[in-house]
């Protein structure tokens, strides 16, 4: 009975107050889950930090669990992390270990059923560390490519050297090779992977249909979670500038500036900080008026909003709802337009936003 009167209670506020919306909870039983991609329209794989993968099929919600021998260790801020699709190809990203330190790598595999077969690493970030911080990690699809976020592991300037990737978005192509065309192949001091540097731990990244541009969301440390895009050769700038934000001390990150002269300007950034988690860039008939929209969420206020654009600019944060589902972790949207979530929280569920 209390189970039942909590679903109504959530009807009734959304459909008062967010656009004749309502928030459903589905019997697909997850903890603290990180990331969901669609195989087909009908069917999910939906990772959890602790190494399962689950395919969920939402015309009945049967959860069936995915047989894998991907090495991921659960550490810290790590685990097995987002995952993305192509017809039966998978790729995953996620925390490994080797001689007592660890890193952010990326798997590739083939979906046959109910496994995940010929698994092979094509990717780590070099160096591994004993740091538990800032893993990342997101991993995004656009034409033959795959961009992928490595955080600086709670390393700072470290995100400055380009001698090696942590605290950057690489580029690669699906099999895991390196473009020829990466901005930094001839460099000898540069490794030939990096597409853009000086980031701090981006849990968040989408393709915008307009502009055909990989945007990711970044946490700043006190003050300055940013949402910025993904262009070829350039800094954001970590640990030079903040972004608005401070060290968790209160001291100034460098000299204080939220932006340098020679650095990207991330386009919408949060002080103070939301923890801002993953993003998605909204199309669908479900919700017209969020149409082209970027849907955000928070961690920390566990919220999942909307930033309206004009003009292709962030213009104003609107939140959908809050305090209902808790750390809005993850979304997807099916081809209705209904949007699918999860939360970084155990004993939580599978979420849909839907009309």
């Amino acid at each position: 009975m209390k189970k039942i009167l909590f679903l109504l209670t959530a009807l009734i506020y959304f459909q008062a107050d967010i656009f004749a919306a309502k928030l459903e909870k589905t019997t697909v039983i997850l903890n603290a889950p990180w990331g969901l991609t669609w195989i087909d329209s009908n069917q999910l794989l939906i990772t959890q930090k602790s190494g399962e993968i689950f395919l969920v099929d939402t015309n009945g919600f049967a959860q069936t669990e995915i047989n894998h021998d991907i090495p991921s260790v659960q550490f810290g801020q790590g685990g097995l992390l987002d995952i993305t699709s192509e017809g039966n190809k998978v790729w995953v990203t996620c925390s490994i270990k080797k001689k007592g330190k660890y890193t952010t790598a990326v798997f590739q595999g083939e979906l046959d059923g109910n496994n995940l077969i010929n698994t092979k690493l094509i990717y780590e970030a070099l160096p591994y560390m004993s740091s538990s911080k800032h893993f990342g990690s997101r991993i995004e699809i656009m034409g033959d490519y795959l961009y992928v976020s490595i955080g600086e592991r709670g390393k700072g300037m470290i995100a400055q050297d380009t001698s090696n990737s942590i605290g950057s978005i690489i580029r690669l192509h699906k099999n895991g090779d390196i473009p020829k065309d990466n901005p930094y192949q001839d460099k000898d001091d540069w490794l030939p992977e990096l597409y853009q540097i000086g980031v701090r731990n981006p849990q968040g990244m989408s393709l915008d249909p307009l502009t055909n541009t990989i945007f990711i969301s970044n946490h700043g440390p006190k003050g300055g979670d940013f949402i910025g895009p993904v262009i070829s050769g350039s800094n954001y700038g970590w640990k030079k500038v903040g972004w608005g934000g401070t060290n968790y001390s209160g001291t100034k990150v460098g000299d204080g500036n939220a932006w340098e002269p020679g650095l990207l300007k991330p386009d919408f950034i949060w002080v103070p900080s939301i923890a801002v988690g993953g993003i998605k860039f909204y199309q669908g008939e479900a919700f017209p008026e969020w149409q082209n929209s970027l849907l955000v969420g928070s961690l920390k206020f566990q919220y999942l909003s909307v930033l309206h654009r004009q003009d292709n600019q962030f213009v104003k944060e609107e939140i959908i709802f809050q305090d209902h589902i808790g750390r809005v972790r993850d979304m997807e949207i099916n081809d209705k337009g209904e949007i699918y979530l999860i939360a970084d929280e155990f004993d939580s569920y599978l979420y849909i936003l839907k009309p």
